[in-house]
């Protein structure tokens, strides 16, 4: 099962080769997309069972990555967050830690990273889900 991905990105072009560089290299499946922080939040918190990872940006054509971050603090044990943004600066990096972010990525010189912590999140993910159709 590939890993459920939504991903939360103002930027049509970014946002699309990021969704097929991802679905070919890391074993993902974009279940969906929001360009703002209402819809973005509405509905990783709505659909809390559908997802696995969220990639965001942080800043979006209304509101902010932070905000969606935020919402999703009681997301699930395996759920994962990403931030993914060309203001990957120290400050920033701090910020989305304190709000229980997995990772960040600076989009100019991280996208290596990007897709090799997807993949290994991916890899977790089946070997968790292996695990589990073990135990029954």
């Amino acid at each position: 099962m590939k890993l459920r991905t939504y991903i939360v990105e103002d930027n049509a072009t970014i946002r699309e080769n990021l969704i097929a560089t991802l679905d070919e290299l890391a074993e993902i499946e974009s279940v969906g997309i929001a360009e703002t922080e209402a819809d973005g939040t509405d509905w990783l918190t709505r659909n809390a069972e559908q997802w696995d990872l969220a990639i965001l940006d942080l800043f979006l054509r209304q509101g902010s990555g932070l905000g969606v971050l935020a919402a999703c603090s009681k997301r699930l044990p395996h759920q994962k967050i990403v931030v993914l943004s060309n203001y990957a600066t120290p400050d920033v990096r701090t910020r989305c830690a304190q709000l229980g972010v997995d990772a960040v990525f600076d989009k100019s010189n991280e996208i290596d990273a990007l897709v090799d912590y997807c993949i290994q999140v991916s890899a977790d993910h089946q070997n968790a889900l292996l695990n589990r159709s073990g135990d029954s």
